[in-house]
């Protein structure tokens, strides 16, 4: 699908029941039951028998655990009640205001008690995407992007990041995350390169399963969220690098690339995975019964369900009754529609009463729906717990996330061993890019596409070698001015914030301002550091001859402390390229294992000190 530290107060048992009460006044309740009554029977209650449970169900009331809407529609209407929806989700742009954890709080609270008033009772599943950190939330810990992680090749690191990501996840009251992104990008033109974690099926394998493992935590405990692995299959090979594009290849080679993510993913637990808008050979991944029913369910034993991304059913060709027949006979369990429920909702009601969709398929798709509620406790512990409220951007998750960022980071050159840099020097800073919160943080955060400036609490490049040098003398400069008086310039430059088909580019490679900025701090005859934030490989060759050292930090999020400790040798650079690096466009795509292989930095490259 398409931040200094803040730690918030923990709500009281007493308020929580207080807004508990207050909100199932506002919304109603179950006929002939006191809101006193439904809490203390919703405190006790067990995980149904998901058999008899679907025996008692209606054939609506199964329609309604199929579909997935939008909070602001959830809110502003009675449908959760009146079609006993089965799921709600925020947009990455759709964020309450103030955007602050109580809020999400709040709002999760009320949805989830008009949910409890339907006749059976059967709790929501809310839905977000936390693809690096519950970065949606103001506050949060932001965590590298992907491509990063996949430099650090450690998936005991990756463990503890999706971990960290559930804690704050529940700190909202959220529990189930659309990530992660297990996708193979095989060419950096696509605008989500940055959300895999790297151009090889062995880094999908390595990182995905323990990615899931700490998102969902130990079976049985409570303080896990459900993983969502996407999107199934092939979205990083599309041709050119086309966001929602068409992956042409044969199906051995889909297997070989694109597949060994998902298996990782599937024997490690992942409790939901969605299809991807792509399509493979021209057909449409949404309709791909193959894939989906007999590869996935099938050959893998997938046994969560599957869930399709934000109305791509509604672009499958044909009528809406057939696009929904397609999508539900080939496997898709749960429809994102978001805003087109209605006719959802009706279509598939006439498919079932019609025959084409049948009723074997329904139960099926309920069944993996309703299991996974089970496994999150969700009969047990329908509403946020305020237990989880200081972990939302805790110091533990920053210190962690800063680890994160030094292994991600890879160090491309280093004539002369400039780095590290020396903590009694003068530093000169250039680039406005050294202090916006916003481009270290890249996309997803705080907002689908991300956007500059201060979009959230947390430690600039720029603060960072103010933080790593207090005996030292650091200037900070838009433009290469001062110089004369600096030991060494860092100059940080890079891509500006994107998201999915926005970043698609038929050209890469860095702005006019930001290759004035290196050719400027090369004419200074001074030392010269190039500190790269960028959600993919750019072109850079002729760029950086000249230059002194480069070091890529990717999109390392809230955390630029992790870039400083690798400036300035407080740790040894270990990151590994995830990516081939192309010395030109002429050369993307490229991958490893190419006929023609002739990189500017191969895949795997990495110095250290």
């Amino acid at each position: 699908m398409t931040h200094s530290t803040t730690v918030y107060p923990s709500c009281s048992p007493c308020v929580f029941l207080l807004a508990f009460f207050a909100v199932l006044g506002c919304v109603g309740m179950q006929p002939g039951r006191s809101p006193g009554q439904l809490a203390a029977s919703r405190a006790s209650v067990p995980t149904p028998d998901i058999e008899e449970l679907i025996g008692q169900m209606t054939v609506d009331e199964k329609i309604g655990q199929m579909t997935q809407i939008d909070w602001k529609l959830a809110k502003n209407t009675d449908d959760v009640r009146k079609l006993a929806v089965g799921s709600v989700l925020n947009g990455a742009s759709s964020l309450v205001e103030p955007n602050t954890p109580q809020n999400w709080v709040k709002l999760v609270t009320s949805i989830q008690t008009r949910a409890l008033s339907t006749r059976l009772g059967i709790p929501i599943v809310w839905g977000a995407d936390a693809v690096h950190g519950n970065a949606l939330v103001r506050g949060a810990t932001v965590f590298p992007h992907n491509i990063g992680m996949g430099c650090t090749r450690n998936p005991e690191l990756a463990e503890k990041v999706g971990r960290a990501a559930a804690l704050e996840m529940l700190a909202t009251g959220i529990p189930w995350t659309f990530a992660p992104c297990i996708a193979v990008p095989r060419d950096e033109r696509w605008g989500r390169t940055y959300e895999g974690f790297g151009e090889t099926p062995e880094l999908a394998e390595m990182m995905a399963g323990a990615m899931v493992k700490g998102l969902q935590g130990e079976p049985g405990q409570s303080d896990g969220v459900l993983a969502c692995a996407k999107h199934f299959l092939g979205d990083g090979g599309t041709s050119q690098g086309k966001d929602q594009g068409d992956t042409i290849c044969s199906e051995s080679e889909l297997r070989a690339i694109h597949l060994p993510g998902y298996a990782a993913a599937v024997k490690a637990g992942v409790g939901s995975i969605m299809v991807s808008f792509s399509r493979w050979n021209g057909a449409p991944m949404h309709a791909n019964k193959h894939l989906i029913t007999d590869v996935l369910k099938g050959e893998l034993h997938f046994e969560g369900f599957v869930v399709s991304d934000w109305e791509a059913i509604a672009t499958l060709p044909g009528s809406n009754d057939s696009r929904i027949e397609a999508a539900i006979n080939a496997g898709v369990d749960m429809a994102m529609v978001p805003l087109s429920y209605p006719s959802f909702v009706s279509g598939l009601r006439s498919l079932v009463k019609k025959g084409r969709v049948p009723m074997a398929r329904i139960d099926d798709a309920v069944r993996r729906i309703l299991k996974q509620k089970a496994r999150l406790k969700l009969w047990e512990h329908p509403f946020p717990d305020a237990a989880f409220a200081g972990q939302l951007g805790s110091p533990e998750h920053r210190a962690l996330a800063r680890e994160a960022v030094r292994q991600s980071a890879v160090l491309l050159k280093n004539q002369d061993a400039v780095l590290p840099l020396p903590k009694n020097g003068r530093i000169l800073v250039v680039g406005s890019k050294a202090d916006d919160m916003g481009i270290q943080c890249g996309g997803w955060t705080v907002g689908w596409f991300g956007r500059r400036g201060n979009v959230t609490p947390g430690t600039t490049i720029l603060r960072a070698i103010e933080n790593a040098i207090p005996g030292g003398k650091v200037s900070f400069a838009p433009g290469v001015r001062g110089a004369d008086a600096a030991d060494a310039i860092v100059v940080v430059v890079g891509e500006e914030p994107y998201a999915e088909g926005t970043g698609d580019r038929k050209e890469l490679g860095l702005s006019r301002d930001d290759i004035s900025l290196i050719t400027a701090a090369k004419a200074s005859g001074k030392k010269v550091v190039v500190v790269l934030v960028t959600g993919r490989p750019l072109p850079v060759e002729p760029v950086i001859d000249g230059v002194h050292a480069v070091l890529v930090v990717w999109l390392p999020g809230s955390e630029g402390d992790g870039v400083a400790d690798v400036l300035f040798g407080d740790y040894q650079p270990t990151g590994k390229l995830s990516h081939s690096w192309p010395r030109s466009m002429a050369q993307i795509p490229i991958n490893q294992g190419d006929a023609s292989y002739a990189p500017l930095f191969p895949y795997g490259f990495g110095l250290s000190y």
